[in-house]
Formats: C-alpha cells, sequence, structure tokens
C-alpha cells in the first residue's frame, strides 16, 4: 500500500512538472509573439498605418506549442520507461547488425520514384490542368524545386561529404548568374558555351576560398565563409561600371534548344518540328533542362563518391587527424571539395540568370544561403535522397500551404502562409533537431565494404559503426 502511494505521488509530481515545462514553452511563446504577431500593419485609406490585433492567433500558437510539448514529454516519459524495463540487448562494443530495415530499403527506391514523377509532371501537369498553359504553375514550381534540390546536392560535397560547414554557398550561385549575363550580353555566347564557363569560373573563386581556410575548422570555417558571401554580394552592389550595381543585369539572352529559338518564325522550334506554337514549349524545356543538370550533379556526386577522393572526403569528415595520420593530403582534398561543389552551384546560377532574363544582387542574399544549408541539414548530411525530399518539402510546402483553402477560415481571410514561412521553417529546424538530428534519412551506405554492403544507422556512426 505505501509502495504504491509513493509510486502515485511521483507520478503526479511527474506529470505537474511536465506541464510546468509545457506552460513554461507556453509563455516564451506568448513573449516571442507579442512583438511578431500579435498586429499587423494595414495601410488605411488615409495613407496612415492601421495596427491591426491578431490576438486570436496568438493564442492559437500558444496552446499549439503548449499541447506539442506536453504531447513530446509524455512520449519521452513512455519511451524512457519502456527502455528502463527492458535494456536494449547489443551495446555499443558488440557487434551490430546493420542489416537495412524496410525503410531503409524503400529508401533504395525514392531516387528510381523521383525521377519517374519527375518525368512524369510536365504531362500529368498539362492533363489535369488542360492544357499546358494553365498548367504553368505547375511547371514553373517544379523548375523552382529542381533549382534548389540540384543547389542542395552541390552543397551536400562540402557540408554531407566533407564536414566543412559553408555559409556562403550563394556566393558561387551568383558567380555563375553574373558570368553567363556578362559573357552572353557583353560578348553575344550562346548558353551552351557559357554554361561550362560558369562553371569553371564558380570553381575558381571555390579554390580561392578554399585556400585561406586550410587551417580553419568550425565555428571560425563558417565565420569566413559567411564573410565571403557577403563580400561577393557587396562587391556586386558596388562595382557598377561591370555588373549594374544594384539595378542588376537585364534583357539576358533566352537559352535556345541548341541554336532553335522558341519562337513564332519559320526557324522557331515549334515549325522546326511540325508543332502548333506555344510560348510553353520554353518553360517545358527550361523545366527538362534544370532536371537534366540536377542528375548530372547527383550522378557525378555518387561516382565521386566510390572513388578515392570520395572516400578522402568521408575520412575528413570524421576525423581530420585521423585523415592526416593516414597519409591524406588534406589541401587536395577541401579544395576539390570547395571547387566541385562550387562548380555545380555555379551551373545552377547560370540556369537561374537563363530562366529569369534579369539578375541582381538582392537574389543572392544571405538567406538563399541558409534556405540550401537547411535544406542539406533536415535532409540529412551525406543523403542525396534526403536533400531531393527536404528541397520538395522546404520549397513546395509553402505553395501547398497556399493553396489550402480552410486555412482562412481558421486564421482570417488576410493569412498568407508566405508571411509566416521563415517562422515554419524556424519550427520545421527545432522539431528535427528533437526527433530526428542527423535529419530526414540518416541512412548512409559506406563507400567500401569488405563482405555485403549494409546499411549504417545514423545513430552508430559516432560509436565506429560505420
Amino acid at each position: 500500500m505505501a509502495d504504491a502511494m509513493r509510486e502515485g505521488t511521483a507520478r503526479g509530481a511527474g506529470l505537474a512538472e511536465i506541464l510546468r515545462d509545457a506552460g513554461l514553452y507556453a509563455l516564451v511563446t506568448l513573449g516571442l509573439c507579442i512583438p511578431i504577431v500579435s498586429y499587423r500593419t494595414d495601410l488605411s485609406q488615409t495613407s496612415a498605418l492601421d495596427l491591426t490585433p491578431r490576438w486570436g492567433v496568438v493564442a492559437g500558437l500558444c496552446g499549439a506549442i503548449f499541447v506539442l510539448r506536453l504531447v513530446q514529454r509524455l512520449v519521452l516519459q513512455r519511451r524512457d520507461a519502456r527502455r528502463a524495463l527492458s535494456p536494449a540487448p547489443r551495446q555499443a562494443t558488440e557487434a551490430v547488425d546493420a542489416m537495412p530495415n524496410a525503410g531503409q530499403r524503400i529508401s533504395g527506391l525514392a531516387l528510381p520514384l523521383f525521377l519517374g514523377a519527375a518525368l512524369a509532371l510536365p504531362l500529368v501537369a498539362a492533363l489535369a490542368s488542360g492544357g499546358l498553359g494553365p498548367a504553368r504553375y505547375w511547371i514553373d514550381l517544379g523548375i523552382l524545386i529542381l533549382t534548389y534540390v540540384m543547389l542542395g546536392w552541390g552543397l551536400n560535397i562540402v557540408v554531407g561529404l566533407a564536414g566543412l560547414l559553408d555559409l556562403g554557398y550563394v556566393a558561387f550561385y551568383a558567380v555563375g548568374a553574373y558570368t553567363y549575363a556578362l559573357l552572353a550580353t557583353t560578348f553575344g555566347l550562346s548558353f551552351w558555351l557559357c554554361l561550362p564557363l560558369a562553371g569553371l569560373a564558380a570553381a575558381l573563386w571555390g579554390m580561392l576560398l578554399g585556400f585561406p581556410v586550410l587551417r580553419l575548422r568550425g565555428d571560425y570555417l563558417a565565420i569566413v565563409t559567411l564573410a565571403f558571401g557577403e563580400i561577393i554580394r557587396l562587391v556586386l552592389i558596388n562595382w557598377v561600371d561591370l555588373t549594374g550595381g544594384s539595378a542588376g543585369i537585364s534583357s539576358i539572352p533566352r537559352a535556345t534548344f541548341f541554336g532553335i529559338p522558341f519562337t513564332a518564325g519559320p526557324n522557331g522550334f515549334a515549325a522546326t518540328f511540325g508543332l502548333s506554337f506555344d510560348a510553353m514549349h520554353r518553360n517545358v524545356f527550361l523545366y527538362y533542362l534544370i532536371l537534366a543538370l540536377a542528375l548530372i550533379t547527383n550522378g557525378v556526386t555518387l561516382r565521386l563518391r566510390r572513388l578515392p577522393i570520395g572516400r578522402a572526403w568521408e575520412a575528413l569528415r570524421e576525423d581530420e587527424i585521423a585523415c592526416r595520420s593516414l597519409g591524406i593530403n588534406t589541401t587536395t582534398t577541401k579544395l576539390t571539395a570547395f571547387a566541385l561543389g562550387a562548380m555545380f552551384g555555379g551551373f545552377a546560377g547560370s540556369f537561374f540568370a537563363v530562366r529569369q532574363g534579369f539578375i541582381s544582387p538582392e537574389s543572392f542574399n544571405f538567406l538563399e544561403s541558409a534556405i540550401i544549408l537547411a535544406i542539406v541539414v533536415l535532409g540529412g548530411m551525406g543523403s542525396q535522397v534526403g536533400v531531393a525530399v527536404a528541397a520538395i518539402a522546404m520549397v513546395g510546402g509553402p505553395e501547398l500551404l497556399r493553396n489550402l483553402g480552410f486555412l482562412k477560415a481558421v486564421f482570417g481571410e488576410g493569412f498568407d502562409p508566405n508571411e509566416y514561412r521563415l517562422l515554419l521553417f524556424g519550427l520545421a529546424m527545432v522539431a528535427m533537431m528533437v526527433w530526428r538530428p542527423r535529419g530526414l534519412i540518416s541512412v548512409r551506405m559506406p563507400s567500401v565494404a569488405l563482405t555485403q554492403r549494409r546499411g549504417v544507422s545514423g545513430a552508430l556512426v559516432r560509436e565506429g559503426h560505420g
């Protein structure tokens, strides 16, 4: 009887502590929402700003945080109690059965499924919308997602494989875009000739960044790469004679289908292939062009992982001192990682310039670097499939919320998900760090295996099992 009473008292004290912790989280949320969410500025008829209170939204957010934190603590408490009653049969020092589970086997099919869905998107969108014209929104969204997939795969070489934290990746994106814009507008070079030149220019700048940071690691490396990205942006703003300054570069030539323009004339794409002219032909071509560039990035990355340079990147990521003791040239290893990652960023920048037809320094701010880095971290550093899934969620998620009409019934007619994009982005980061700190897909295949290739769980990597 006394034991039962003590157990009930302890359980009640634990529940009170959980409620107090959830209430503290709700209180912190309230403090953050008061200066950010509680009032909205609206332009009145007299050109003055009116403050519209939104305390209902604040109450909803605080209540949601309270409930989520309460559920999280209860789930963690139940998991800890279950582990205490039935300890794990294997310890870190014992042999680990690393056979892939069902989720890992499904992730192996993710890339073919992604490729099939990507190839069929324009056709499916056209059939569902009643033509290429009405399907333009979905095709443009697919182009935007694939651009970020390519950027994520390029940065994954530097961050995911080599373990070098790069906060200025958008600088190489900008170098590729301005290289194509300047060569095309000044010398009249075609996109197909400027594309490799833009990649080479970005790779050169990647090597120039790599030399000063050879001895830097961790936070110091992050600060230097962040400064490099800001320096490039400031140079683009202030070197007016070359880059046009804040006005940017406009009237950038369009890409052609290997010399065939997408025009309505007799020499255009439609007339050449016996099709009726449609302005959407260019958008469909751009979609498949960025898809091809993204697949090339993925194929090269997967191939390099199996080569000695890829194994050197992974050794550098795990332990630089051990990497040096094995006789690996860390200077060459770091420079190749920076150069190759920057090259793919340059390719993506060149495509961005030819798609937009106009570029300015405002398109290459630090927020873009943060989004690309978040895609790599959320997807799982070193995981190609995870990066693709994270890019779809990060870029396509706000667009999906925009089309959910019931959200306006909940939050009001003036609700715009884009206004809360950074809030959703921050919540996603916090949730991932709590539940899956190694990313959506934390399982990776080792580059070299003595007998049978087996997936290594991210939870076991730090224990020396892969």
